[in-house]
């Protein structure tokens, strides 16, 4: 079985909508996300889960 950390976690990098708008800057997918970082957790959904343990940081920030 493979386990997050040897899978990069596209769907949330390059292709979630509102995680993509959020970190383009663009306000409504903020507020979204905002909500659902609430509602789920500093993570957010699985794929920002994915994300953070595979990047390190949290689906609103940027890659640098």
């Amino acid at each position: 079985m493979t386990t997050t950390k040897e899978k990069a976690p596209v769907f949330c990098e390059k292709y979630c909508p509102v995680c993509r708008g959020a970190r383009a800057g663009i306000g409504i997918c903020k507020a979204l996300q905002k909500i659902e970082l609430r509602i789920c957790g500093k993570n957010g959904c699985p794929w920002g889960k994915a994300r953070t343990e595979y990047y390190g940081i949290t689906p609103d920030k940027k890659i640098e």
